[in-house]
């Protein structure tokens, strides 16, 4: 569930509309007339001091397209919480979390039935958060970060109406990202899996030996630069974006220059395969079939390769991603927020942070049928991630991840769709030896820029 899509930017949509509906909270005085866009709110919800108030009253829990699959787990979530909290009723709806999710939720949020927990998205978070529809938790429930992962707390902080950055929401569940490959072909090119690359580059100069080794029986991995940016830039520390967001960056840093001439350096010497360059095919497949020593980084494709082709499996080796210079890993977590709109916003906060509490996201995390990363320090430090019997990938990957995510940040970077294409076309031109590596860039950062312009 590696999530490389994130933080930067809000959809059009999400903009326009809540803009539309006024922006923030607004309190009155002597606890009259308090609002969130063109909805009343309880003033306990809004200003200074901790929420307070008895957990009692029927809420309802949004989640994202999870029901299908892990109904009886949610389902005992709740009938735990209901128990605990006699007079307090929970109802679940699952939301299939399509290209419309946002869309939906701001609807929801401006016609005031936002639900009272719900399970968000970044950009999301962001909508609600710049428009008041969560609770402020940094003054609501101001311990309500404790459980967490202190670096992944402290980065999920979202911009309020006022420009402030407060924690609105909890983080929950997240992939993780690790390396893996073939250990044969490794050896094959007189490389050591025991010594893994620890940078970016690092990682290219051990694909030079490949591609001189494979004589294009096999290849280092797959060509098309979308697969690998902006995750790469962000890992060699390059900042792909200026720190107010509104432009891109990544063409003024020398080391994107030096990533270019590496992705076109391995190219040309038969590193990738050619037909790959702009190719959409799935890297997973291609390693399955024995052709690549460098798999897919997300640990869900340990299990895919577990099942599909378990001679390759059992060839595969895991290592710690290259942390390079930001010295640390990213993710996409999921969000819990609660609705400050909420008529029992004391029962939503309740039900939230039971929720994602250490016990419950661990339950969760061991279902054998999700790879995820839970977001609390308990959970990540139990047994069942950092206790590994024998050589299984799978298993060494969970340690991995989950030692990684102790770190891990929540400012993962992200370019739009299209965005992405436009960078990647002039990548590719300079692959092929078509345009220079300077060139490439100042083009794709100039064609990047105006969509950011035309987009608003």
């Amino acid at each position: 569930m590696r999530a490389r899509r994130l933080t930067r930017t809000l959809t059009c949509f999400a903009v326009l509309s809540l803009t539309a509906a006024g922006c923030g909270l607004s309190g009155g005085s002597g606890g009259d007339g308090a609002t969130a866009g063109g909805c009343e709110v309880d003033q306990d919800n809004v200003g200074s001091g901790k929420l307070s108030g008895e957990v009692t009253g029927d809420i309802t829990f949004q989640t994202t397209n999870l029901k299908k699959d892990f109904g009886d787990y949610f389902n005992g979530v709740i009938s735990a919480f209901e128990k605990a909290h006699a007079d307090a009723k929970v109802k679940w709806i699952d939301d299939p979390g399509d290209a419309t999710f946002t869309q939906r939720l701001v609807a929801d949020a401006q016609g005031c039935t936002l639900p009272d927990v719900v399970n968000i998205n970044v950009n999301t978070a962001i909508a609600l958060t710049r428009n008041g529809y969560l609770l402020d938790l940094d003054k609501k429930a101001p311990d309500a970060g404790k459980p967490f992962v202190p670096a992944l707390w402290k980065s999920s902080m979202y911009a309020d109406a006022a420009g402030a950055k407060v924690h609105s929401v909890l983080p929950w569940y997240s992939g993780g990202i690790v390396q893996t490959f073939n250990n044969d072909l490794l050896k094959k090119a007189g490389l050591d899996p025991a010594e893994p690359p620890t940078t970016v580059l690092g990682l290219f100069d051990d694909a030079q030996k490949v591609a001189k080794a494979s004589g294009g029986k096999y290849y280092a991995f797959l060509a098309n630069p979308q697969l690998r940016i902006p995750a790469d830039w962000q890992q060699m520390g390059i900042r792909v974006f200026s720190a107010d967001g509104k432009k891109f960056t990544f063409a003024d840093d020398p080391k994107t220059v030096r990533w270019v001439e590496a992705m076109a350096k391995l190219y040309q010497a038969g590193g990738m395969p050619r037909d790959s360059l702009s190719s959409t095919q799935d890297p997973a497949n291609v390693y399955g079939q024995g052709k690549l020593v460098y798999g897919p980084t997300n640990p869900n494709f340990l299990r895919f390769i577990q099942q599909n082709n378990p001679t390759v499996y059992k060839k595969t080796g895991v290592a710690r991603f290259m942390l390079d210079t930001l010295g640390h890993t990213v993710g996409a977590p999921q969000y819990v927020g609660v609705a400050s709109t909420s008529k029992h916003a004391a029962t939503a906060l309740s039900f939230a942070r039971f929720l994602t509490d250490a016990e419950n996201q661990l339950t969760w995390a061991k279902d054998p049928n999700v790879v995820i990363f839970p977001s609390t320090t308990a959970s990540l430090n139990d047994p069942f991630f950092q206790s590994v019997k024998g050589g299984d990938p799978f298993a060494q990957a969970r340690k991995i991840v989950a030692s990684d995510r102790t770190t891990a940040t929540a400012d993962e970077v992200t370019l739009t769709p299209g965005e992405l294409n436009a960078v990647s076309a002039q990548i590719q031109l300079a692959m092929q030896g078509k345009k220079s590596a300077e060139d490439a860039l100042k083009e794709a950062q100039s064609k990047a820029n105006e969509l950011i312009k035309q987009a608003g």
